[in-house]
């Protein structure tokens, strides 16, 4: 097994998408089915513009193993009060000036649910939220 964390920052949408790009780039280096790099990449891009647009910072951890990664993201930050509402497709709470850059579509979560192979989401109101997702 391989691990790669990240620290994502909140608002760095400087940054943002470099922890997708360079698990991409070792998974291609690992030989991985490109379908199967896609699924990754698209999940694991997602769930970093949710940190840089929706919480107060997290990180993001790829745990590499033959034919599978488990992506664990973590997050301080004001917690998903509504859970169902947020796994909706189009349903988002980013603010007008994230939407005028482009992002918070309402389409995370649900690309990430879509993507993984298993997923599971905690989140505690005033604390954070944690996902995990197996993609294989």
């Amino acid at each position: 097994m391989l691990i790669m964390s990240f620290k994502i920052s909140k608002d760095d949408f400087q940054s943002a998408g470099e922890a997708s790009s360079k698990i991409k780039k070792k998974l291609l280096q690992l030989g991985f089915p490109g379908s199967l790099i896609r699924r990754i990449t698209i999940a694991t891009y997602e769930a970093e513009m949710n940190l840089v647009i929706h919480s107060d910072g997290g990180t993001i951890s790829a745990e590499i193993y033959p034919g599978s990664v488990c992506i664990v993201v973590s997050d301080v930050g004001p917690g998903i009060p509504d859970l169902n509402k947020a796994m909706q497709e189009g349903y988002s709470t980013a603010s007008e000036q994230v939407r005028e850059m482009g992002f918070g579509a309402g389409m995370g979560l649900p690309n990430m649910r879509n993507c993984a192979s298993e997923f599971t989401i905690d989140s505690v109101i005033g604390k954070g939220t944690t996902i995990k997702m197996l993609i294989s």
